[in-house]
């Protein structure tokens, strides 16, 4: 791992989603799916399932029969030959992962591997490969990874559900919203750098439909540069994380977009917590990070964790 080439892999982020947009445009990667599946089963570990557990989310919501399993689960849905199982590993490496896809390989259901590492384990068993085309993460952290697993997710959903979403175009404009956030780093980061950098760690808050962002962002800062730092869907956070506000220096990005955003906000004005936005206004924050089309919830999903990363970067960098 190294700080340096992490952010770099940051910087390339527009250029691998322009990559992954015009992969998409070209073929689509599902074309080799039967029809008739019955459900979804996503398979993975850390950044992987909080992709996947978004998607399933997104998906059960639009009528399919989705689920994100950790892949170190003991047991889970039985192989059939209706269930599409979906393992996903960035490295193609992931121990829990591997061994989840054993108790599916040769058997009933259809494997559908999705990993940034062509040729590597978690392909030998697979009856289908969708590539991310994340290029290689040089700095040893899935961050590119992470977002392009999102997005291909996104248009799985938009295939099984017939929807027909431009996926393409969404990404592009993920790009181009990550492009901005690089750019303007330097008019909004010294001033949340220096708004989360408390004894206690940082907090993430975000609603139920891009908790990944939450959980990504989070999983940044305690792996970058090594800081406490934990996620927390809103409407739950007035029943978990609250507490914390009457005892700590508490710090957060609040991702904006739930109904239960004020609820959570009436505690923090209460015991003068720190809340930073992204991607919108929320009444008493002490500051807001907005950036191109973050008015598209879909944009915010694949762009959001950006602000967390180039945090962890900093951090990192500074030790």
């Amino acid at each position: 791992m190294n700080p340096d080439l992490f952010l770099a892999d940051l910087e390339a982020k527009p250029a691998a989603l322009a990559d992954l947009a015009a992969a998409l445009d070209a073929e689509d990667p599902f074309a080799g799916l039967p029809e008739g599946i019955d459900r979804v089963l996503f398979l993975g570990m850390g950044s992987s399932r909080f992709a996947a557990g978004v998607a399933a989310l997104r998906m059960r919501a639009a009528g399919v029969n989705a689920w994100a399993e950790y892949a170190s689960a003991a047991a889970t849905f039985p192989p059939d030959p209706r269930t599409l199982v979906v393992p996903i590993s960035a490295t193609g490496g992931s121990r829990e992962t591997l061994d989840a896809v054993e108790r599916y390989a040769g058997g009933a259901s259809l494997l559908m591997a999705l990993t940034n590492t062509p040729g590597s384990p978690i392909t030998e068993a697979a009856n289908l490969v969708v590539p991310m085309h994340a290029r290689e993460e040089r700095g040893g952290v899935a961050c590119r990874s992470y977002q392009h697993t999102l997005a291909l997710l996104l248009a799985l959903e938009s295939r099984l559900t017939g929807a027909g979403r431009n996926v393409p175009a969404l990404v592009r404009r993920a790009a181009e919203a990550t492009t901005d956030l690089l750019e303007r780093r330097d008019d909004w980061l010294p001033r949340v750098l220096e708004l989360l950098d408390g004894p206690h760690g940082v907090y993430m808050i975000a609603p139920t439909e891009r908790l990944s962002s939450a959980e990504q962002s989070a999983l940044m800062i305690r792996e970058c540069p090594r800081r406490p730092s934990d996620a927390c869907e809103t409407g739950d956070w007035a029943h978990v994380d609250v507490y914390l506000t009457k005892t700590l220096s508490y710090r957060a990005l609040l991702f904006p977009g739930s109904r239960y955003d004020e609820q959570a906000m009436d505690w923090v004005r209460e015991r003068g917590s720190t809340i930073v936005t992204v991607g919108g206004e929320v009444k008493d924050a002490a500051a807001a990070v907005r950036y191109a089309h973050d008015d598209d919830p879909d944009v915010r999903l694949l762009t959001e964790t950006l602000v967390a990363e180039l945090v962890a970067a900093t951090w990192w960098s500074a030790q």
